[in-house]
């Protein structure tokens, strides 16, 4: 079968990597604009800290998740790549 001497790999793409990495930067962001948000309303006076650590956990918490979201997803990606690349 043709394509068949090369090895079979799970490695997704670099353009697949980057744009997960750019999916994580733009869900912390949104986190850290939610937890602004959050904090912004309930606090009134002198709130540079409490925003700053709003900001902080807010950002931290959705990086994160969003980083396992893109790992699965990529992980997905690169088994159903596996899978076609098997099937004749």
């Amino acid at each position: 079968m043709p394509g068949q001497d090369a090895p079979l790999s799970a490695i997704p793409t670099p353009l697949a990597r980057s744009l997960a990495f750019g999916a994580v930067l733009v869900g912390g962001l949104c986190g850290g604009l939610i937890g602004y948000g959050l904090v912004s309303v309930q606090c009134s006076g002198n709130c540079g800290l409490p925003l700053g650590l709003g900001i902080l956990a807010g950002a931290v918490v959705c990086a994160i998740g969003m980083s396992i979201v893109a790992v699965l997803v990529l992980r997905a990606v690169g088994e159903w790549r596996e899978i076609d690349d098997r099937t004749p």
